[in-house]
């Protein structure tokens, strides 16, 4: 039997890996591919056990890009009912912190499902890109409205326009990236980074994804009103009176989530 094309891995105590296995295809994303990273991210999000979720790839790619055998003779309407635009909602409605360990390429759709986790953890030799207008489309899973909330209109324009690619030093210059390691150590800085968050209390860490993701295209008196509701919110949590007793009481808090 074939090894599936998206594998789920448990590496530490309330972390999952949602990883993309297609080394053969520099884990280029047909719809295969987005189909079960969107049911493994939902898996993950409704199921309690997991408090933090990683996306990783292969050495050599994070995600090449799309499959473009699987779209080059496609016409309009067949894209339309491939209804892509759904299994990218699945991974940015994902209610659990998100951490991206990018090693190799991160092209295209590799760059776009980069940009849906909330951390990216990148290697040394990382590249960011996407080079859609060079085959003659443009970005479809959030190109052009990620990057530049992310990094800027014009730096982001430079990119989408040219299809240049950018190092793991730039894009962390452009804060496209979190940090930028050693190409060995992605994943294992990855996975200590989730084991960080996943011992502290998972509802403020959910509070947290929802007030900035939701707020950051509000109107800021909006935004701080969500913030001030979420903070009140917080108080009616048992992590919460763990997490100041412990800090009164000079130990160590046990988080569980409720």
């Amino acid at each position: 039997m074939t090894e599936p094309v998206v594998l789920l891995e448990r590496p530490a105590e309330h972390v999952a890996v949602v990883r993309i296995n297609r080394p053969d295809a520099r884990n280029a994303l047909n719809m295969e591919v987005r189909r079960l990273l969107g049911e493994h991210v939902t898996a993950c999000g409704d199921d309690p056990a997991v408090r933090v979720v990683i996306l990783a790839g292969g050495a050599k790619a994070f995600a090449a890009g799309a499959d473009i055998r699987e779209m080059a003779d496609a016409d309009p309407i067949e894209m339309m009912r491939r209804n892509s635009l759904r299994l990218w909602q699945q991974i940015s409605a994902c209610p659990k912190p998100v951490i991206a360990a990018v090693r190799g390429f991160a092209l295209g759709g590799g760059c776009e499902l980069a940009m849906h986790a909330d951390i990216i953890v990148a290697g040394d030799s990382a590249k960011f890109g996407q080079p859609e207008i060079r085959i003659g489309i443009i970005p479809g899973g959030g190109g052009t409205q990620r990057l530049p909330r992310a990094v800027g209109k014009f730096k982001a324009m430079k990119m989408l326009l040219t299809g240049d690619l950018v190092s793991a030093q730039e894009a962390d210059a452009m804060g496209l990236v979190s940090e930028v390691v050693p190409d060995a150590e992605v994943e294992t800085r990855a996975l200590a980074l989730a084991a960080q968050i996943a011992q502290l209390p998972p509802i403020a860490a959910r509070q947290i994804k929802e007030c900035v993701l939701a707020g950051q295209d509000m109107a800021l008196p909006s935004a701080l009103l969500l913030e001030a509701k979420a903070i009140q919110l917080s108080f009616a949590s048992h992590d919460q009176k763990e997490g100041m007793a412990a800090f009164l009481d000079k130990r160590k808090p046990g988080f569980t989530g409720r």
